[in-house]
């Protein structure tokens, strides 16, 4: 593989390198491969895979059921839509754990050659999704192709950039926005195809999409940065074992990041409970129609995020006009902040279905007010916490202490997962009722904590990140 151009005088992509644009769009089809086939996974089990006729016909799932029936409830028998919802549990969350197997694959074998195995075992994944009998097979390949991209794409496009290039940042942001266009567009046409005629076609696009990812990706290598050499992989692994111990007030810091993680889980649960119980109740309890227009189930997820990007755009906005005439609140007073407003947005699922006459649907502008609020929550939340872990990790295993961040994703969606099982034996106001609890309850913790120990995480203050870039860059809903 041809080594690439130096980055000083690369500015082949609107003055980036080009290897950014290739990187941009490989990921923007992953995704919407990702999201698209994620829009329809839980719908699809509900409508079709779990019942008679297929059900009997899903190589493993005789083994899963009684396991998953164990584990979460002390062996009661499930329904379809319980098991639909602990399958998703166990997909969803797994997909935030294969990435340190990628990771770990990639710093032996090459980052180049993991991605290109992970796409195409992902686009296998995807044409499996055709077929009952491999319908558990699928999601295994999914989970570890999914783990073999995730973060090596990443790293590539931070290694596009010499240390010190200013336009690093911006190269994220750009890159970024290929993820949007994919989680876009990704649940819109594969709703339709799938919703709308039949669901192997829309798991099929999914497939093509990531076929489209690897073929870009396999026509840039001459553009994208070589792996480093095996001796500069060792040589950076004595430099953190030589690393100096930590400072009484770091290992403090430390703990005290430790605890925010699972907090951090309970925040999260109503926004994404988005791709689970929310399409399973917008499905049979609301109106889909806006402005004349039908909107499928599964292309809500679509709606979300259209929303999330202007939210996140427009909370960036918003913060750099408050700051000229307040102060600006600190992390933790955003992340609270946040979480609020992500309750407000669940309320208003809760509100709908407490208000609306029996045998009617719940109207669309609650499920709007629903994704408005909540993705300003969000906006508050995960890359804001993302910026606080960041600035206050101890700077000898900064890079150690990012990577566990992510796993208040794992174990969140471990929770909602849960509690979409637990969907049929409430009504519909007491199961948003709860997310409504765990997500504002989590902002009172987050305000009890800013009172009781924020000066402990004020340490680092002088190598805080800008907020807007990191905010900017990571409004993908699912990093």
């Amino acid at each position: 593989m041809t080594a690439v151009r130096s980055t000083a005088d690369d500015r082949a992509f609107i003055g980036h390198p080009k290897g950014l644009g290739f990187l941009s769009i490989t990921e923007g089809f992953e995704r919407f491969s990702y999201y698209g086939m994620v829009a329809l996974l839980v719908l699809y089990m509900n409508a079709q895979l779990l019942k008679p006729g297929h059900v009997e016909h899903v190589v493993g799932l005789s083994v899963l059921r009684p396991i998953l029936e164990a584990v979460f409830a002390g062996g009661a028998h499930y329904s379809n839509q319980q098991l639909s919802s602990a399958i998703y549990l166990v997909y969803s969350s797994t997909v935030y754990l294969t990435p340190l197997l990628g990771g770990l694959i990639a710093d032996r074998v090459g980052r180049t050659g993991t991605i290109i195995v992970g796409a195409s075992v992902m686009a296998l994944g995807h044409f499996l999704m055709a077929f009952d009998a491999s319908f558990l097979l699928a999601l295994v390949c999914l989970m570890i192709g999914a783990g073999c991209l995730k973060g090596n794409i990443a790293t590539q496009v931070g290694a596009l950039y010499a240390a010190g290039d200013s336009r690093r940042a911006d190269g994220f942001q750009i890159f970024y926005l290929g993820i949007n266009g994919g989680v876009i567009f990704g649940p819109m046409i594969t709703g339709y195809l799938g919703q709308g005629i039949a669901w192997h076609y829309g798991f099929g696009a999914a497939g093509v999409a990531m076929l489209i990812a690897l073929g870009i990706y396999l026509s840039a290598l001459r553009y994208l940065p070589p792996d480093p050499p095996r001796k500069a992989k060792a040589k950076a692994k004595a430099e953190r074992i030589a690393r100096p111990a930590l400072t009484k007030r770091e290992g403090a810091a430390l703990i005290l990041l430790a605890f925010l993680l699972p907090v951090l889980a309970l925040s999260i649960v109503g926004n994404n409970q988005i791709y689970n119980a929310y399409l399973v109740w917008a499905e049979a309890n609301a109106d889909l129609h806006f402005l004349g227009l039908k909107i499928l189930t599964s292309q809500m997820l679509s709606v979300d995020s259209i929303v999330s990007v202007i939210t996140l755009v427009g909370m960036v906005m918003f913060w750099r006009a408050w700051k000229t005439r307040f102060p600006e609140p600190d992390e933790l007073a955003k992340i609270a902040i946040g979480c609020f407003f992500g309750a407000a947005g669940v309320a208003c699922l809760a509100a709908g279905a407490a208000l609306t006459p029996a045998g009617q649907r719940v109207s669309f502008n609650w499920l709007l007010a629903f994704h408005l609020l909540n993705d300003i929550g969000f906006a508050n939340v995960l890359p804001v916490g993302l910026a606080l872990f960041s600035r206050a990790a101890p700077r000898a295993i900064a890079g150690l202490v990012i990577g566990f961040y992510y796993l208040h994703l794992w174990a969140g969606n471990i929770l909602v997962g849960y509690l979409g099982t637990l969907y049929e034996k409430m009504t519909p106001v007491q199961f948003w009722i709860i997310h409504v609890a765990m997500v504002g309850g989590a902002g009172v913790v987050f305000l009890a904590i800013r009172l009781l120990f924020g000066r402990l995480l004020l340490a680092g203050e002088d190598s805080a990140p800008d907020f807007d870039d990191i905010a900017v860059a990571d409004a993908q809903r699912t990093p």
